[in-house]
């Protein structure tokens, strides 16, 4: 390829991918800018400009350019590090930055732990998306101002969750019912009656809470399991005696379930100790279709009590 080629294709490759001004920081910190003012421009680019920009970003393009004009490889190493670091940081100051507004000016009577706090800057460190940033400031701020409230076995795993996961959770908390004390976090899928003699052929002796219809697809209740949120194997309650009582909260309200008929079970999707975790950290988001709909639904064997 002759040098005129080669300044030709530099050239089609800057037109399309993104050039970042100045010094390594001012690139670092205009990261998430330079993301927007872009995002109309690449959302219809070639997979082949997509990945030259990703690589541009990240400092992995040297080997894109001609022979002549490539940095030497170690040179490029220690600038792709020091870009990353400049983002680590930026990331890491965006989430504290983020959290202060969460915490409060009252006095705590434990200390944060600084062994968890070290722990939480490695998983936060390569966060970049804004929202998932705002769900690790709440992280924390709750363990700040509640000292053990968030295990690093959640921290890691929340580590792991895509943005689509976040979106997920944010979904389910539609779903979810809390007992009293908030410790166990449950989606209610229906409830049945034990079978005897005179109900063995009733058709309401099983009835079933339609998720699907409100949104929640049993493709999202393994996407949760697949996490280590929510045991996938559907849970019961223990035989309940008629005019026994449950007494539950959903998303801020609390209500109770009272059997009308002997030998009721209530059946339910149930969350694993880290998914409750990380369910308790999102605000109530109540669905008045869905309460309603799952009042209906097991109104053969529960009547409801707000």
């Amino acid at each position: 390829m002759t040098s005129q080629q080669d300044k030709e294709k530099e050239k089609n490759m800057e037109a399309t991918t993104v050039v970042v001004q100045g010094t390594d920081a001012l690139a670092v910190v205009n990261d998430e800018s330079t993301k927007t003012s872009t995002k109309r421009s690449s959302a219809n680019a070639s997979t082949q400009m997509q990945l030259l920009t990703l690589a541009k970003r990240f400092s992995l393009d040297g080997s894109l350019v001609s022979t002549d004009k490539q940095a030497p490889i170690e040179e490029r190493a220690r600038k792709r590090e020091r870009i990353s670091h400049l983002r680590q940081q930026h990331n890491l100051e965006n989430i504290i930055q983020k959290a202060i507004s969460y915490c409060s000016d009252d006095n705590v009577a434990d200390k944060a732990d600084q062994d968890w706090f070290s722990c939480f800057i490695e998983q936060a460190e390569n966060i970049s998306n804004a929202t998932m940033q705002d769900l690790w400031a709440r992280i924390l701020a709750k363990e700040v101002s509640t000292p053990g409230a968030f295990s690093l076995k959640a921290l890691k795993t929340f580590r792991t969750l895509s943005i689509h996961d976040a979106k997920l959770l944010a979904k389910v908390v539609s779903f979810t019912i809390r007992d009293s004390n908030r410790k166990n976090v449950r989606i209610i899928s229906g409830s049945l009656q034990q079978p005897g003699l005179f109900n063995f052929f009733s058709k309401n002796r099983i009835v079933r809470v339609n998720l699907n219809n409100h949104g929640l697809t049993y493709t999202d209740l393994l996407n949760l399991a697949d996490n280590h949120l929510l045991f996938i194997q559907e849970a019961e309650s223990t035989i309940l005696k008629r005019n026994e009582t449950l007494t539950f909260n959903y998303n801020g309200q609390p209500f109770s379930l009272s059997t009308k008929k002997a030998n009721c079970v209530l059946s339910f999707y149930k969350f694993t100790p880290v998914g409750t975790e990380i369910i308790n950290l999102i605000g109530d988001k109540p669905d008045t279709d869905f309460f309603n709909a799952m009042k209906t639904a097991l109104s053969p064997h529960f009547s409801f009590e707000d």
